[in-house]
């Protein structure tokens, strides 16, 4: 199992450019029309050249988003998991 971290928390009008095809790839899969002012979390997956978005508003708990990365085979640390929480 990889362990998630945050990268940064983000108004997706200030997202680095580094993170745009994440960004993108997981709006397509969740048909979502991007807006400026959508805050996300990008999250490194240890072990591995990828990312994790997550758009903060289609949480109500940290536990959906356990959830989600259990289903992708990756633990979010303790301390990320404090920070998003405090965003939700």
């Amino acid at each position: 199992m990889f362990v998630a971290t945050l990268d940064g928390i983000f108004k997706y009008a200030d997202l680095p450019e580094e993170y745009e095809p994440y960004v993108q790839f997981k709006a397509t899969i969740d048909k979502r029309e991007l807006k400026p002012s959508d805050e996300l979390a990008i999250l490194n997956i240890a072990g591995t050249s990828t990312h994790h978005v997550l758009f903060l508003d289609s949480y109500s708990s940290t536990d959906e988003i356990e959830r989600e990365l259990k289903e992708a085979d990756a633990k979010i640390n303790h301390t990320t998991l404090k920070i998003i929480g405090g965003h939700l």
